[in-house]
């Protein structure tokens, strides 16, 4: 009977991984948590190529609206959906940026500011600075007792060269229209030998995990996060934008690429996460 069941599983796998792998092409891997700001407004009347995701990367002003939208339910619903691990991850962040002693911390992309607050209190020396395109999420960010907030985008950041010691960005770069253009932002604002945090979310490894992860980011996670916060549109390309995004030595090089050096990668819960950190050169 155990090996029945063992044997479905697999066959389930599979069955999924060829599925999601059929509906949304070849897997790069690794993503403000648990969230997508790439919602699909309909067919394209202009025969373009561009994928929904494209689309809505380079129109900031959908993408601010619906984090405008979510702000209030944000934390709220992030803690539910990834069953509270979402703490144990700040939690391993803060621990890495701990050694590095930083007098100044800008976080990117900051939403409600989760992990800037973690920061501020693992590092109490520190200035913690949280910078975000969208308002009401700063406001919410305000009410948590950050209270040096910028109103910012994470491509254009209105900060002199060479002023912080560690940039972080916690499930913001995913968003950016240009990763690259999003990480030589933040390699221009650190002083030389800085320090960079990313986490973010990735595609786990394992032959029997992944496929189903993969099920469950395009199919479950959805529907659940719409009856949360009547946006299902928000989360329902959250797995396309996983898909697409690098991971392990990808996202190794691509910071690499970008002014930094020593890039090294931290797969946390099976991989379904990952914390990548560099210096800049």
């Amino acid at each position: 009977m155990g090996k029945d069941k063992f044997t479905t599983l697999a066959h389930v796998a599979k069955l999924a991984d060829a599925y999601v792998s059929e509906a949304y092409g070849e897997t790069h891997g690794g993503s403000i948590p648990l969230v997508s700001t790439f919602s699909f407004q309909g067919p394209s009347n202009d025969n373009s190529a561009d994928t929904p995701m494209e689309i809505h990367k380079e129109n900031p002003e959908l993408v601010r609206g619906l984090f405008s939208d979510i702000a209030g339910r944000y934390q709220m619903v992030n803690h539910l959906l990834s069953g509270g691990l979402d703490f144990y991850w700040r939690w391993v962040a803060v621990n890495l940026i701990r050694p590095w002693n930083p007098n100044t911390v800008l976080d990117v992309a900051t939403g409600t500011g989760d992990l800037a607050m973690a920061i501020r209190k693992a590092c109490p020396p520190a200035r913690v600075i949280g910078a975000d395109f969208c308002a009401p999420m700063l406001e919410v960010a305000r009410k948590n007792g950050l209270t040096e907030l910028v109103v910012a985008d994470g491509m254009m950041l209105p900060f002199a060269d060479q002023n912080f010691d560690v940039v972080t960005a916690a499930f913001g770069l995913r968003n950016m229209a240009s990763w690259k253009q999003g990480l030589s932002e933040m390699a221009r604002i650190l002083k030389p030998g800085g320090h960079l945090l990313i986490l973010d979310f990735s595609l786990p490894v394992l032959p029997i995990i992944r496929p189903l992860y993969r099920f469950y980011l395009h199919h479950i996670l959805p529907h659940i996060a719409g009856l949360l916060t009547s946006r299902k549109d928000a989360y329902e390309y959250l797995g396309i934008s996983i898909e697409q995004f690098p991971s392990g030595k990808k996202m190794n090089s691509l910071i690499e690429s970008c002014g930094f050096k020593n890039a090294k990668a931290y797969p946390l819960t099976l991989g379904t996460v990952s914390i990548y950190t560099a210096e800049r050169d």
